[in-house]
């Protein structure tokens, strides 16, 4: 990269290579510049933030034809991008060489052949040159031009490039036909005002790292592939859902694939939602993240070079490529784009029981009541399709649950909550007149059509189908209709939609599929079922904005904006029905779905293997901007056992969303279902959740004004720690609370790995200081080790059976001090219903502080809820030395201390809603 030659430049001189600055200015503060290189490159260039960005246009002068081997044998295995990867085809050389790529086979590599392919690409295979470029008010537009004919059909010539530096932290990059239109994600991002251009490949200045690197393997821009490979800096990637993996992804050969799709999670498999989203943890400790918005079916390949490539057939290449540094800032950069997630109903952090298979109405209601007899903690009640009178949505078996609007009206009074399940599946077979969802659906055109012009019917619970088209704004107004007319039946809290993917048992249609492009593309990435259509609808459906085949993963999302937006055009659904946050859980999800609702992680079994399953997951969908999540707690398919059931639930009780939920002829597994022992144990797991949930609301609201992560991976908190990249058997709430559940039977102790620093036992402040290490600790089937971190204060609240009561309990407020005998905590606190709560200035925020030996309580904000709480108890964990007079506000105070450093201030009747001051001398 000596030698240039220039050819157009608003600047005085030609930089060195790697030099920072022309005429002593910032680039970032100069007009883009173009300069030839040596070896065939055009690059343009620019700095700002403290990133180098490049834009190198690959100029190849070779057509197709056979290359040499010597050449294709000097590529590292690990540097081999794939060049033919179909599946269910046999590669051979001929079949290799006729797309003029390398074919070197098993016994012409040097190393192990897992995985590598024996097709790929050669480095001079030809692909597009970056022609004119022009400067925009954010950056630049560039044309790319294809000198040589694609494998693939309807291969693009003429490519748009546009590169924008959107914000100091945020580059956008976007690569689309050029002249004709294609399917893009209508994904709602706030505008920038942002004035500052610069150029492409990105590079931080501090460390030299290179974040991006697309010259490695040619980009390809067909009808139906496109494919664009980078190297990326480390191997520790994490993201890239919605798979069944550890939190840190494996880069041996591995590829994901990005499909929503109706399965159990099971390893290797596409599954519910579409994520494609990935941060990555560079060797200084810092981070990046990169967003393809793209709703295509979609492939992700993995290779340990490392390096990443990605294939989708369909929409544009459009990248957001988020700058951190901290992996904090990553997620809140992405959702920044996509969205912040919506805040939750108070009573929605409190714990759930569901169960396919309770029978009746009746015998749910008796769930219920033994909850309440052992006063174990319970918020809502949840039923499957079973309560519905045919499987069919909005209605009520009058036979078996005729008693449900009376079981809705009790669970109201003891200050409980009702959510019912909904599938999106409307049944077509009913008599004409009978069934007002499809009359009236059909009427209105609302569901999805086959190539005909006529509704598809395909098949789910109920029999024969139609589909709700979401994308439809007249759909939304229908959908409210139907929920409306329901709700004045059974006055319902919350929806859960289930089987949104959207799941078909027909795979495609009652009549098939076509046998055009849109159900048959030239590739079809590696779906479970090999075919796009399997067990659900025809992509070449019609929606009223684009064919299924572009909208198949966006219909999780567009069924939860109908059912519960505030913005959707014609519908607010639970909005309006109820005049409340709404409360959603989904199955199926896509970027943006936590503006609308959560997610559970699907039909998981009773095992002990999809209990630990349970934590990446949770941390994948942290990192998704989706907070609120769990699994089905204990299991939904196959029976459990008592002992891992207990394990469970104390874990579940740590889930953002914590759900108990199984499936029809198992054994029963609510609590009360097993010994006195176990029951109480469980009890207890669940009154620790409902003691915190002052600190997990507050995380919530952090979650909902800026994205911070609710459960977060222990990195993020240490990311210069490498011990804690991999770790996915603990976690955190927020940056205080760490979790280390049991995840293996017949142990009564547990490993966890503690960050250097001091860790408090939750339980008793005895005092962990860690230099970074895995410490065995016991964990008798009573324990849940929960400990926090040095400098870390709690909220907490007496646990009540539920959070109406629970929420006007005592307040006891936790403090561990630090080394230097710091701690800082926040509160925030309002009716935990209301719609716009913060917005309207209806709420109150407090501030903690610890510093030379006195604790304060600051108001910032306050509202008439704060009123009805008092802080009763002040535990101070880490005081080093036994004090000798407490005082609050000025008076002086009665205490107790522990010789384990534990200070403990009782009694104190304090008002939440005015600030005061305890000190100890």
């Amino acid at each position: 990269m000596k030698s240039y030659q220039k050819l157009t430049t608003d600047s005085t001189q030609v930089p060195e290579a790697g030099e920072d600055n022309v005429d002593g200015r910032p680039l970032c503060h100069q007009k883009l510049s173009a300069w030839w290189l040596g070896g065939g490159l055009l690059m343009v260039a620019a700095l700002l933030s403290g990133v180098t960005v490049w834009v190198l246009g690959q100029i190849w002068w070779s057509q197709h034809g056979t290359p040499p081997l010597a050449k294709c044998v000097s590529i590292p295995e690990d540097l081999r991008f794939d060049c033919y990867p179909e599946r269910n085809t046999v590669v051979t050389q001929e079949l290799c060489e006729a797309r003029g790529c390398c074919f070197v086979d098993s016994e012409q590599s040097s190393g192990s052949t897992n995985g590598v392919p024996w097709c790929f690409y050669p480095p001079d295979f030809p692909s597009y040159t970056l022609g004119s470029v022009n400067e925009t008010e954010l950056g630049l537009v560039g044309f790319l031009t294809r000198k040589a004919k694609a494998y693939y059909p309807k291969d693009i010539e003429k490519l748009q490039l546009s590169v924008e530096f959107e914000t100091d932290t945020r580059l956008h990059v976007k690569i689309t036909d050029a002249t004709s239109p294609r399917n893009e994600v209508p994904l709602e991002v706030p505008p920038v005002t942002k004035k500052e251009p610069f150029g492409l490949i990105v590079k931080r200045k501090t460390s030299g790292t290179v974040l991006l690197n697309t010259t490695m393997a040619p980009l390809f821009f067909a009808d139906q592939f496109l494919q664009i490979s980078t190297l990326l800096p480390s191997s520790y990637l994490y993201g890239l859902g919605e798979h069944r993996s550890n939190f840190l992804h494996s880069l041996e050969w591995n590829t994901l694939t990005f499909w929503a799709r109706d399965v159990p999670p099971t390893e290797s498999f596409n599954l519910y939602g579409v994520h494609p989203f990935y941060l990555v943890m560079e060797k200084t400790g810092a981070a990046h993240g990169v967003f393809l918005l793209n709703s295509n079916a979609m492939e992700v390949a993995l290779q340990p070079a490392p390096a990443l490539t990605w294939r989708t057939i369909g929409g544009v290449l459009d990248f957001y490529i988020f700058l951190g540094p901290d992996p904090n800032l990553v997620v809140q950069q992405y959702q920044q784009v996509i969205g912040f997630p919506a805040m939750p109903p108070y009573w929605g952090l409190g714990f759930h029981l569901c169960r396919w298979g309770y029978g009746s109405s009746n015998e749910t209601w008796e769930t219920v009541k033994a909850m309440r007899n052992f006063q174990i903690p319970q918020d809502a009640q949840w039923n499957d399709i079973d309560y519905m009178e045919g499987y069919r949505d909005f209605t009520v078996d009058s036979q078996k649950f005729g008693a449900l609007p009376q079981m809705v009206e009790d669970l109201h009074k003891h200050g409980q909550y009702y959510v019912m399940i909904l599938d999106p599946g409307i049944s077509s077979t009913q008599p004409p007149g009978s069934y007002w969802p499809y009359d009236e659906g059909l009427k209105r055109g609302v569901f999805i059509n086959n190539t005909q012009g006529e509704p598809l019917i395909g098949k789910v619970w109920p029999g024969l189908t139609a589909y709700p088209d979401f994308s439809n704004p007249d759909t939304h107004q229908w959908w409210l209709e139907n929920l409306n007319r329901f709700h004045s039946i059974v006055p319902f809290d919350g929806i859960w939609i289930d089987m949104n993917e959207p799941s078909d048992f027909m795979d495609g249609s009652s009549e098939g599929c076509s046998q055009g492009k849109l159900d048959n593309p030239p590739y079809v990435p590696a779906v479970l079922g090999g075919f796009l259509s399997a067990k659900t609808i025809c992509t070449s459906s019609r929606q009223s904005t684009s064919a299924h085949y572009n909208l198949h993963n966006l219909y999780g999302l567009m069924e939860a904006k109908a059912t519960a937006s505030p913005k959707a055009i014609k519908s607010d659904a639970l909005i309006k029905l109820r005049e409340k946050r709404p409360f959603i859980i989904s199955r199926s999800t896509f970027p943006s779905q936590g503006k609308y609702s959560g997610h559970w992680l699907g039909d998981n079994r009773s095992s002990w293997k999809d209990m630990a399953w349970s934590i990446p997951g949770m941390l994948s969908f942290s990192l998704f901007g989706i907070p609120l999540v769990g699994a089905d707690i204990c299991g939904f398919s196959g029976s459990t056992s008592e002992e891992l059931c207990t394990r469970w639930m104390q874990l579940g009780a740590f889930y953002p969303f914590s759900r108990n939920h199984n499936t029809q002829d198992e054994k029963a597994q609510d609590p009360p279902a097993f010994s006195p022992a176990a029951r109480t144990t469980m009890k207890e797991a669940l009154e620790i959740r409902y003691s915190l949930l002052p600190y997990l609301y507050s995380l919530f609201h952090r979650a909902h004004l800026q994205g911070d992560t609710v459960a977060r991976p222990l990195f993020f908190e240490f990311p210069k720690d490498v011990a804690t990249y991999s770790i996915d058997k603990q976690f955190l709430w927020g940056r205080g609370l760490l979790v280390t559940p049991v995840l293996d039977p017949g142990v009564d102790w547990v490993v966890g790995y503690f960050p250097r620093g001091l860790w408090y036992d939750y339980y008793t402040g005895s005092l962990v200081n860690s230099s970074g290490e895995n410490l065995k600790m016991a964990a008798p089937l009573d324990h849940i080790n929960l400990h926090i971190r040095e400098g870390t204060i709690l909220p907490t609240q007496k646990p009540g059976c539920c959070t109406v009561i629970s929420r006007g309990n005592p307040m006891r407020l936790i403090a561990a001090l630090s080394q230097n005998a710091n701690a800082w905590g926040d509160l925030y606190w309002d009716d935990g219903e209301s719609l716009d709560a913060f917005a309207k200035g209806d709420y109150s925020y407090l501030v903690f502080n610890v510093t030379q030996n006195t604790f304060t309580s600051a108001v910032l904000h306050s509202n008439v809820e704060a009123t009805h709480v008092t802080v009763d108890v002040l535990t101070v964990y880490g005081v080093g030395e036994e004090p000798k007079i407490v005082t609050v506000n000025g008076k002086e105070w009665p205490f107790s201390y522990l010789t384990n450093q534990v200070l403990t201030v009782s009694d104190l009747q304090l008002s939440l809603s005015q600030g005061f001051s305890i000190q100890w001398k």
